[in-house]
């Protein structure tokens, strides 16, 4: 099995990208549903965020409320580290044994490991080849202010909270465009992908 790990940075387009690589037929492990999943109520992770945040930042139902923990960890860099440390151990055990279980099921598949903070976790290591999602600096406020309903001062906060994104083009094995349009992004992908099918 082939492992390709899939990030970029916030609102770069990373997810759709992921969704076109399922569709020509990639295994997808996707780091930020396993985050969910690691901090749902109950959970060794959610006792541990709500002890140190304060049951503040729960919802009605005492799930945890991501943009109230939000706000408060992308202007404090020190709860955002505070908060790595309770959710990535558990977070990285779950992905190794889904991707044990992948490689035993689909020796032969692909399998995209889709993670927004793969550089800054080390998670690279776990990987044959990065593919970075990428997009200019005022592209990627734009498409987060628009998304998530922000000002223009949290998305910069958000995105200067992850290792930029000319870092990981940087150091990545392909470099995936994501300035124009879907139709050449998904092209793109197309092309790429069956060049890694064909090289099995």
């Amino acid at each position: 099995m082939k492992i390709i790990g899939l990030t970029g940075g916030i609102a770069s387009g990373k997810s759709a990208a992921a969704r076109i690589l399922k569709e020509l037929g990639a295994i997808i492990i996707d780091a930020d549903e396993v985050a969910r999943h690691a901090v749902e109520a109950g959970k060794p992770a959610w006792h541990d965020i709500v002890a140190f945040f304060g049951r503040e930042i729960l919802n009605s139902d005492d799930s945890i409320n991501r943009e109230k923990l939000g706000l408060q960890v992308f202007s404090q860099p020190d709860y955002l580290k505070k908060l790595n440390e309770m959710t990535h151990p558990r977070i990285m055990d779950e992905i190794r044994s889904r991707i044990k279980n992948a490689a035993r099921e689909h020796p032969d598949g692909i399998l995209i490991l889709e993670v927004p903070l793969l550089y800054e976790t080390g998670m690279e290591s776990l990987c044959d080849l990065v593919w970075v999602v990428w997009v200019d600096h005022e592209t990627q406020i734009r498409r987060l202010m628009l998304r998530d309903g922000i000002s223009r001062e949290n998305a910069v906060l958000r995105i200067q909270s992850q290792m930029l994104l000319d870092e990981k083009a940087q150091r990545a094995d392909l470099v995936i465009d994501n300035n124009g349009s879907p139709e050449k992004m998904k092209q793109f992908l197309i092309d790429n992908y069956y060049r890694i099918v064909k090289s099995f």
